[in-house]
């Protein structure tokens, strides 16, 4: 019976990461003996345990076959007989086949090591083209990793563009396409996500709303890098450079998906494409799960990223129903993070990634005066007056307009 730390761990520790989670293999031994040692038996799929002290993860030895479609179609076997390398060969990359022994020595059959120095992302066997979910993985190493320069490598591209074909993609299951695309908006560089499941074909299959703003050209006055996809990514990428929060994040890459759908005679102009983002913003997230704090946010941010754009222009009225659409009132925490979405969209243009936004400063001091207003006060006052329901919130939302009126006055005179 020997133990070897895998996977991720041997991973970060030769990239000189910190290690947060460590996972064990254990080679020789049978589920009865590891439970006689106190290891608490967990894996349903297959025998995973759990340390009796550090409750760390301990897999038995396995090797996969291939039984149906999609994530879960697998036979495991798991035995005595299964080598070390058996289990490291049915991993999904190089970098993630290596092991280390009790001792330090580092167990790379795969050439893992050599690969982390040349920032290659590659298979480790045609067996990658069993699971989906593998291409999604390695799409999100390609974001956590650009920093570095990681790139796919061409034979693994290639294995990605047939998985394609074969229809594999279809197969996943929408709880694994969020957790992935999760994990990608907290990289360094989520828009390298896309761009890999662009390169294979995997975008147009997965998200078809993101993968149709390619090719759809902005007017060149305000958009030097034209084209709608190569915007959206550039959006993307600064809400990285702004917040790491990634609902933040997950509305800059929602906010345009209107411009996909907009009518081709009226390009490169976008009438009305705020509207029309909604309901598809609504459409890929309900198809992918996404929990609905995430789908709030971008919902807002795709319908209102324009008045943002132009709280200079807009009156106070226009203003106070913008925020009380947004339900900011009752929801003041949306208002920093769909204003920073807003920002990394007029960031996300070439040659205007270091422009100042005044806009935040101020659609946020609009919703602070608007925000300041003792409603509950003025609703008493309104009900004392002989005032019901509308006719309350018409008088609370004029002392909101008056108050916005007021800083905009400050503001304007500044």
């Amino acid at each position: 019976m020997k133990t070897y730390l895998v996977g991720g761990a041997v991973r970060d520790k030769l990239l000189g990461l910190e290690v947060k989670d460590r996972d064990f293999v254990v080679v020789g031994a049978t589920p009865e003996e590891m439970e006689a040692q106190g290891f608490k038996p967990v894996g349903a799929d297959f025998p995973v345990f759990l340390h009796p002290q550090t409750k760390e993860e301990y897999a038995l030895a396995r090797t996969e076959r291939k039984s149906g479609h999609g994530y879960k179609g697998f036979t495991v076997y798991a035995s005595p007989d299964v080598t070390l390398e058996d289990d490291l060969r049915r991993r999904d990359l190089t970098i993630n086949a290596m092991a280390e022994d009790e001792s330090g020595e580092i167990i790379d059959p795969f050439g893992g090591s050599d690969d982390l120095a040349n920032g290659k992302l590659r298979h480790v066997s045609e067996a990658f083209s069993e699971d989906p979910v593998r291409i999604l993985r390695i799409a999100k190493f390609a974001a956590r990793y650009a920093k570095w320069g990681f790139h796919v490598a061409h034979s693994t591209n290639k294995l990605m563009k047939q998985m394609v074909a074969d229809g594999e993609v279809d197969y996943l299951v929408p709880e694994r396409v969020w957790a992935e695309l999760e994990g990608a908006l907290a990289a360094d560089q989520p828009s390298q996500f896309f761009k890999v499941l662009r390169g294979c074909g995997a975008l147009a299959k997965i998200f078809p709303e993101i993968d149709q703003l390619y090719g759809v050209p902005q007017p060149e006055q305000h958009h030097a890098e034209v084209d709608t996809g190569v915007h959206t990514m550039m959006v993307l990428d600064q809400a990285a450079v702004l917040s790491s929060d990634t609902r933040v994040r997950f509305a800059a890459l929602m906010h345009d998906l209107g411009k996909g759908v907009t009518p081709e005679a009226n390009w490169p102009h976008h009438y009305d494409h705020e509207a029309l983002g909604v309901e598809l913003v609504k459409q890929l997230c309900e198809r992918t799960r996404v929990p609905n704090e995430y789908r709030d946010l971008a919902v807002l941010t795709a319908r209102y990223h324009g008045d943002c754009h132009r709280v200079d222009e807009l009156k106070a009225t226009t203003l106070v129903k913008v925020l009380e659409a947004m339900d900011a009132f009752r929801r003041p925490e949306r208002v920093p993070l769909f204003v920073t979405a807003c920002e990394a969209d007029s960031r996300g243009r070439q040659g205007m990634e270091n422009e100042p936004y005044p806009q935040a400063e101020k659609f946020i001091a609009v919703f602070e005066a608007a925000n300041g207003i003792d409603s509950g006060g003025i609703a008493r006052e309104a009900q004392a007056d002989g005032l019901t329901g509308e006719a309350i919130g018409n008088r609370v939302h004029e002392a909101r307009v008056k108050a916005v009126k007021a800083v905009l006055k400050e503001t304007d005179d500044e």
